[in-house]
């Protein structure tokens, strides 16, 4: 069970990890993870919660650290209806689901900033926990699901080399 973040159209990588804290430790980016917009999510955000975004979400410069601080704060899963193409891959490869919606989910009524959601990955769903509705995103293929469960591309590599038969 998380809390839903709504998030605007437009939310770039700087805003999700701002250049002047770049050469920081994650924990003090993370700090600053969407301060211009969001001020007190450093402080709210919990392992679990999951992030509702407009259009747009991650565009601008292709730095990673903008899916790792979501990553490190033990985000769920973001959904959006488009996202920055970079910040989608840097997302799943750090094991984070990015799950595109269609525009009109959007307007969804249980879509309130605060709603206790509950995330299912395989079915890619959020179940809202007041009115049990849910809402679907476009599913992952499960070689992505796999990825995801084993913390994102570089643990998957790992565990399928480690696994590999050398003969």
């Amino acid at each position: 069970m998380g809390r839903l973040w709504r998030l605007d159209d437009n939310i770039d990588t700087d805003v999700l990890a701002p250049g002047a804290y770049m050469k920081a430790p994650l924990d003090e980016l993370a700090s600053h993870c969407l301060s211009a917009v969001r001020p007190e999510f450093a402080k709210e955000v919990k392992s679990g919660d999951i992030i509702i975004a407009g259009h747009n979400m991650g565009i601008g410069s292709s730095r990673e650290q903008a899916a790792e601080v979501l990553k490190y704060f033990g985000i769920s899963a973001i959904f959006s209806p488009l996202f920055g193409g970079i910040f989608y891959r840097n997302a799943i490869n750090m094991g984070l689901p990015a799950l595109q919606i269609n525009d009109s989910d959007l307007n969804h009524p249980d879509l309130i900033d605060g709603a206790e959601v509950e995330f299912n990955l395989p079915n890619a769903t959020l179940i809202f926990k007041k009115t049990g509705n849910t809402l679907m995103a476009e599913p992952l293929p499960s070689f992505l699901i796999d990825l995801i469960y084993d913390g994102g591309l570089v643990p998957h590599l790992e565990k399928k080399l480690k696994n590999r038969v050398i003969s």
